[in-house]
């Protein structure tokens, strides 16, 4: 996960703090030690670290808070102050028709990023497109292109031009027609007067609602200058910060933007094009103390799904219908989302659980291959799996086209057999509506433990 490091200190510590007998001068030395450790470990700013290290002693030593436990209120605090360090999580408000403006320097991630953000508004039923204004670099406009493609968001672009503001007039009337307008602008080396000048005149003819800032993670503490300096000379109205997988300097990135007052919108949070969420301190900082993220797990589960379809799915269960293209169409949604022990960390309760690296990666092949299983299916068989198990030379052929073995289509036939039998217990129509109780949860997990194996 990001900054796993820092995840995995915090909740050590936490761990220190709920096991401890009492409280004392002691335990809350060694575990703001820890926390100290492990944020300059991240690249957060040593004199912030020092700061929330003398607020967290003071506060923790001298404030009884009544009817809460000393070691309740250690763990409250370590959380709040934190949150402080990150700044407060601003929501990018959308209107009927927006435009937004990106910006940054070479190399930053804007193109991909343009992607990522159509793609989360695109699955959030917005009408996207993406403009190329970046004459600068070679093949800017076809990675825009190629980008747009895997998005599924239009693209417009002119590779012969050389002037951003002729390619805006040009597609202008066009681009009206679109809820939301992503505009890809040049980078430079640094933030110079050349740069200023052409985003300034793409600003004044385009008109944007807002101009983003996008920024590596790995730059660290250089992202306070960065953004002060496109702050004080372009006035943005926030941040997106990419690259924030597999690198110790996130937690300077995050902390640098709050210190400027530079609020962060998004972040991206690995290479693939769902792999990029809202930035909410609170939710983050649950991640981060194994607490689990709720809201980011249904941001991820709505990016992943296409509504129609899931709105599709949900009136096959009402009916009491569910084939094995359902079931695949499910497995696809859940790929989508990613990895096994991401999702994991985001549900509370499991974010600390040790579940073996192995183990998830065995489950998320069983899941390929249940997939590779059904793409060797015929229709017939898909639609009514139960011709599968009279006719056993049928699972010999869909074992040999699709490079499984006869025990995992078994398996597979196993599972949907169970998931369908709740479907006609009228569970799933309830789940779907919404109106399963308290009561019918308990049944179920009754009547299905330890049988169902996904």
């Amino acid at each position: 996960m990001v900054l796993e490091k820092l995840s995995n200190a915090i909740t050590s510590s936490v761990k220190k703090i709920t096991n401890a007998i009492f409280v004392d001068k002691k335990l809350i030395d060694e575990i703001i030690k820890d926390i100290q450790r492990s944020l300059i470990e991240a690249d957060v700013n040593v004199e912030l670290v020092f700061e929330l290290s003398q607020k967290i002693r003071k506060l923790a030593i001298d404030e009884n808070i009544k009817g809460i436990e000393k070691k309740e209120q250690l763990i409250k605090l370590i959380h709040d102050q934190i949150q402080i360090l990150l700044g407060e999580g601003k929501e990018l408000k959308l209107k009927k028709e927006d435009k937004i403006l990106l910006l940054g320097l070479f190399g930053a991630g804007k193109t991909t990023t343009i992607a990522k953000l159509g793609f989360y508004y695109a699955k959030r039923g917005k009408k996207v497109a993406c403009l190329g204004l970046d004459t600068q670099r070679p093949a800017a406009m076809d990675q825009l292109e190629q980008m747009a493609k895997k998005a599924s968001i239009a693209c417009f672009i002119d590779k012969k031009e050389k002037n951003p503001l002729k390619i805006y007039d040009k597609y202008k009337e066009e681009l009206e027609k679109y809820d939301l307008v992503l505009v890809d602008t040049a980078g430079r080396d640094g933030l110079n007067k050349d740069l200023i000048s052409e985003i300034k005149s793409i600003e004044k003819k385009v008109k944007p609602n807002y101009r983003i800032l996008i920024m590596p993670a790995d730059i660290g503490q250089s992202a306070k200058t960065q953004a002060s300096e496109f702050q004080k000379a372009l006035s943005i109205d926030g941040v997106i910060i990419t690259r924030m997988d597999g690198t110790a300097k996130a937690g300077g990135a995050l902390t640098a933007c709050a210190e400027t007052k530079a609020p962060v919108f998004f972040i991206g949070v690995g290479e693939k094009i769902h792999e990029f969420e809202t930035f909410d301190p609170e939710s983050f900082i649950s991640r981060l103390l194994g607490m689990g993220d709720l809201k980011g797990l249904l941001e991820k589960v709505h990016s992943a799904v296409d509504e129609k379809q899931q709105k599709r799915i949900e009136e096959r269960l009402k009916e009491g219908k569910f084939t094995l293209l359902d079931l695949y169409t499910q497995l696809e949604s859940m790929s989508k989302m990613g990895s096994f022990d991401k999702l994991m960390g985001m549900i509370p309760g499991l974010g600390q659980a040790k579940i073996p690296e192995s183990a998830l990666a065995k489950q998320e092949e069983k899941m390929k291959h249940w997939k590779h299983a059904i793409n060797s299916m015929t229709e017939e068989e898909i639609e009514n799996p139960e011709v599968l198990e009279k006719q056993t030379s049928r699972i010999a052929r869909i074992s040999k086209g699709s490079g499984t073995t006869t025990s995992e289509i078994h398996e597979l036939l196993k599972q949907y057999k169970i998931l369908n039998s709740m479907i006609h217990s009228g569970m799933a129509e309830k789940a779907a509506s919404g109106g399963m109780s308290q009561q019918d949860m308990i049944k179920l997990a009754k009547k299905f433990k330890g049988k169902i194996r996904l």
